[in-house]
């Protein structure tokens, strides 16, 4: 991002992956930002662990199915906002007086992985169209 880009939307974003060549089912967690350029342009960046990625909901940064090494787009399954600072003025807060000491075990505790939830139950290939589990009720 460059010096007079504005973050407008900051969001974890669960996304469900369902490969359509074996239907293993998984989800990954995005970090995702909404950001406005100098020109007024929307743009959306994603990362996943720390790293740039594109984003899940297009081809180019579906992830491999972790089975056949297929690639299937993404949906969204949930959404946390993430609110940018400062907040609003009556936003529980606490100032900083020793940045060096400060909570200084955050820096040594281990990744929260994207993958680090419990994943999808599978729900096997879609029944047949002519067979009676496909058939719902009017």
């Amino acid at each position: 991002m460059e010096v007079d880009d504005v973050i407008t939307e900051m969001a974890v974003e669960r996304v469900e992956f369902t490969c359509g060549r074996c239907w293993h089912e998984w989800s990954a967690d995005y970090d995702v930002q909404q950001y406005r350029d100098e020109h007024g342009g929307q743009w959306e960046y994603f990362s996943r662990d720390g790293t740039p990625v594109a984003s899940p909901y297009t081809p180019a940064g579906a992830p491999p199915c972790p089975i056949c090494g297929r690639r299937w787009v993404g949906r969204i399954l949930a959404r946390r906002p993430v609110p940018p600072p400062p907040g609003a003025a009556h936003t529980p807060r606490l100032k900083i007086a020793d940045t060096s000491g400060h909570r200084s075990e955050r820096h040594g505790a281990r990744l929260l992985g994207s993958s680090a939830h419990v994943q999808p139950e599978p729900l096997g290939p879609p029944a047949d169209e002519n067979s009676d589990e496909s058939r719902v009720p009017r």
